[in-house]
């Protein structure tokens, strides 16, 4: 199908960085900053088999109540198409909290697929919630049309669980099927952290409709009422998920889960055991390059990643950012071509706080190279997004 949201070109803001262009100096590829378009706020990127930038961000004058916007780029971000907005009822989309945030996912034909939280505002709403006896906030969804010139209207997935809180995520496997999960409490089931279940809704029609969610897993380890997961399909039926557990209120915990079925059954083990009596407002990434997979997370106010192995629905010993830093959050991954893998995250973001981006790259036996860069600027309620570039390098958006 012909992109015609690609009909205008909008320019990029695009930095430059001194690490970056000494390393680039060397013959290493170089990380090349670009600000999100139109001054919008939690970038979420991908790159499909075609080559094309696919953005999603949010924007609004109140992060408790905006838009949600996509645009393309065909040349890796140095300019961008007009925006379309995601959400079809304004001011239906949130970005308080920074975890809350939109999602996205490209399916069969270059369909897009998107979720999000809804704002107090948003509908449909929510199964009612009985202990305030007001419906809850709605987790929706909505795809791109099959013109390709706008997204149909928004949808409420949950149909058997209640009390949408952190962010969920989207999956595609580019073959019509499509993958929505969230956490949220089981109708009829009980109240708090340990009591969250980890659900997936899945379609076969590319997003036309859903099934009836079900929970993921079997194993009772709860869900980090105010803390995102992150979902990828990294091949067709194969599925993998990172969550935070909220075990006895203080075992949060980081868990992945791999299924080999579309999702119709997940088997998972601990990554990396985390003690604290709150909620830590965290987010994780999973990214996806040839046979490698590596994920990301955060404990305790360091980032970690490590590569997957799918086979036994693992990750390997963590690696840790090198050095220390001011609050390190949001972690996000890239692996390019030669195998190596950019490692961003956040510093000295919190409620309320915007603060600094800061980035390693990492050569393809896990080592830290001289690659490292830091910008100040990162919105409040914001992150990073970072995708391969065909040369070899990065870009990182913010």
């Amino acid at each position: 199908m012909k992109p015609r949201w690609l009909a205008v070109a909008l320019p990029a803001v695009l930095l430059g960085s001194v690490a970056m262009r000494a390393g680039s100096d060397r013959g290493l590829p170089a990380v090349h900053l670009v600000r999100v378009p139109h001054g919008g706020i939690q970038p979420e990127a991908i790159v499909d088999a075609r080559g094309v930038l696919h953005l999603l961000y949010f924007s609004g004058s109140e992060a408790r109540a905006g838009d949600l916007f996509y645009v393309r780029s065909t040349d890796e971000g140095t300019t961008f198409s007009a925006p379309v907005r995601v959400n079809s009822q304004e001011d239906s989309a949130i970005a308080t909290g920074t975890i809350r945030g939109g999602q996205l996912a490209i399916g069969a034909d270059g369909r897009v697929h998107v979720v999000w939280n809804g704002s107090d505002q948003a509908t449909p709403r929510g199964l009612v919630n009985p202990a305030t006896g007001q419906p809850s906030a709605p987790f929706l969804y909505a795809r791109s049309n099959t013109a390709e010139t706008a997204f149909e209207a928004q949808r409420n997935l949950p149909r058997r669980s209640y009390g949408i809180d952190g962010g969920g995520s989207i999956a595609a496997d580019g073959r019509g099927g499509v993958f929505a999960v969230w956490h949220a409490l089981p109708s009829g089931g009980g109240q708090g952290e340990d009591h969250r279940v980890v659900w997936i809704a899945r379609s076969t029609d590319d997003g036309a409709t859903f099934a009836e969610e079900h929970p993921v897993w079997a194993e009772a380890t709860g869900a980090c009422s105010c803390c995102g997961l992150r979902l990828l399909t990294p091949a067709p039926e194969r599925l993998l998920l990172l969550y935070r557990s909220a075990t006895a209120l203080t075992h949060r915990d980081m868990f992945i889960l791999a299924s080999n079925d579309s999702g119709r059954s997940f088997r998972g083990s601990k990554v990396q055991p985390w003690d604290i009596g709150a909620c830590p407002m965290t987010s994780m990434a999973i990214a996806a390059a040839g046979s490698r997979i590596a994920g990301a997370w955060e404990t305790a106010g360091q980032v970690y990643f490590g590569d997957v192995d799918v086979s036994a629905a693992a990750i390997g010993a963590p690696i840790a950012a090198p050095g220390t830093g001011d609050g390190r959050k949001h972690p996000r991954l890239a692996i390019g071509a030669r195998g190596d893998t950019l490692f961003v995250w956040t510093e000295g973001t919190a409620w309320a706080r915007g603060g600094a981006l800061a980035w390693r790259v990492f050569d393809a036996a896990g080592q830290a190279t001289e690659r490292s860069g830091r910008a100040d600027g990162v919105p409040v309620w914001s992150f990073g997004a970072a995708i391969a570039r065909r040369d070899g390098g990065f870009t990182l958006l913010y």
